[in-house]
């Protein structure tokens, strides 16, 4: 198993891996890319940098609001019909799901990655990865971390902080974020 296939399993990886600087190679060239994408005011140049970013083509229905960052890009996938708004952070080492119709506000940042407790491992990586289920609606500057899924239709209020799941039809928001009511 490579470095890779470990980040996806959910570490530790040590970033004094052998295998790390692979990781590296990739977040230099996103980085770059990331600057490219985050200079153009076209949305199918955004589109066509995040695509080579992450290494799928992003349908056509798909709107990306730049700025837009991500430190690897690579364990990013994208569905059809999302709207993504200004200056969301996606922090995809763990993976990044986001099926079709969904709506992410600005300011959003979905997080995959975390360290141990441990302060002589504190710089491992931990790495889980994010599901957001169709029509899901995630409202501005909310922060989703490692392991969570959003449900199917469910709408994340703004500025929320997602440390549990998030079932489906249901509102939630707070900090950590709580079951408002369910949507009918």
């Amino acid at each position: 198993m490579d470095i890779f296939d470990r980040l996806r399993l959910g570490g530790p990886v040590s970033i004094h891996d052998p295998e790390f600087a692979a990781v590296n190679e990739v977040v230099v060239s996103t980085l770059s890319l990331c600057t490219k994408l985050n200079q153009s005011g076209d949305i199918a140049t955004v589109r066509a940098l995040l695509s080579e970013i992450i290494g799928q083509s992003i349908d056509e229905s798909t709107t990306i609001f730049p700025p837009f960052y991500t430190n690897f890009g690579r364990f990013i996938q994208l569905g059809h019909h999302i709207f993504i708004n200004h200056d969301c952070s996606f922090l995809d080492l763990g993976g990044i799901t986001v099926e079709d119709h969904v709506l992410i506000g600005p300011k959003v940042k979905l997080i995959t990655e975390n360290h141990p407790q441990e302060p002589s491992q504190r710089r491992d990586l931990l790495t889980k990865p994010i599901l957001i289920k169709k029509n899901a609606w995630i409202g501005a500057g909310a922060t989703i971390l490692p392991g969570i899924t959003i449900g199917e239709n469910a709408i994340v209020a703004a500025g929320a902080v997602v440390t549990k799941d998030v079932q489906e039809n249901t509102i939630v928001g707070g900090i950590p974020a709580q079951f408002i009511k369910k949507i009918t």
